[in-house]
C-alpha cells in the first residue's frame, strides 16, 4: 500500500456561527475516491481546504505531503481542479482556456498547446475545441471543465459535482472518463 495523498486530523471550519465541519478526519488513498454527502455537509468547503484557498479554524490538513495553506505554487501546481460553476468565459475558444489553465499550473505554453488539444480529445470535445465555451452545452461545458483539471498531468485532481446537470447517460460517459 502506498502512502496516502490527503490525511486530515480534527479539521474544523466554521463559517461565523456556522460550524460546517466538526473535528473531521479524512484519509484518501492513491485512486478514485467520492467525498459523498447532502447539499450543505461541507465537500466543497472540505475541496476548499484541499486547495489552500481557506484555511480550517483548527485540525491539521496534509496534501501530498505538504500544508495547503504553506506550500504554496508548489504544491498547487500538482493539482487540477475542475469547481462546481459553470462561470466559463464566454467568448473565449475551449482549447485556449484548457491551454491558460495549463500555462497557469507552470506548464510552458508550447507544451500546453499540445496537452490541451489532447485533454481536450481525451474526454471527446475534439471536434468542438475551437469553439467559444458559450456555446457549448452543459454537458460539453462539463467535460472542458475536467479537461482544465487534467491538461497538466497533476498527481491530484479534485472535481467538485462533475456529473451536475448531466443526463443519465452523460453522467456515466462523464464517470468512466473519471476511472480512466
Amino acid at each position: 500500500m502506498t502512502d496516502p495523498i490527503i490525511v486530515g486530523t480534527g479539521i474544523v471550519k466554521r463559517y461565523g456561527a456556522n460550524t460546517v465541519l466538526d473535528h473531521t478526519d479524512i484519509t484518501v488513498n492513491p485512486g478514485v475516491t467520492g467525498l459523498l454527502g447532502a447539499n450543505g455537509a461541507g465537500k466543497t468547503t472540505m475541496l476548499g481546504l484541499f486547495l489552500g484557498l481557506h484555511a480550517a479554524d483548527s485540525g491539521t490538513l496534509q496534501i501530498l505531503g505538504g500544508d495547503p495553506r504553506t506550500a504554496g505554487p508548489a504544491l498547487r501546481a500538482r493539482i487540477g481542479y475542475s469547481p462546481e460553476h459553470h462561470n466559463l468565459p464566454p467568448d473565449l475558444p475551449a482549447t485556449d482556456f484548457v491551454q491558460h489553465i495549463a500555462e497557469v499550473h507552470g506548464m510552458p505554453t508550447v507544451d500546453a498547446v499540445g496537452r490541451a488539444s489532447d485533454a481536450l480529445w481525451f474526454v471527446g470535445i475534439g471536434e468542438e475545441r475551437t469553439r467559444p465555451l458559450g456555446t457549448l452545452s452543459t454537458g460539453q461545458r462539463q467535460r472542458v471543465k475536467l479537461a482544465m483539471a487534467i491538461a497538466h498531468d497533476p498527481d491530484l485532481v479534485l472535481l467538485d459535482e462533475p456529473t451536475d446537470g448531466l443526463d443519465p447517460t452523460q453522467r456515466e460517459t462523464i464517470l468512466d472518463l473519471i476511472r480512466r
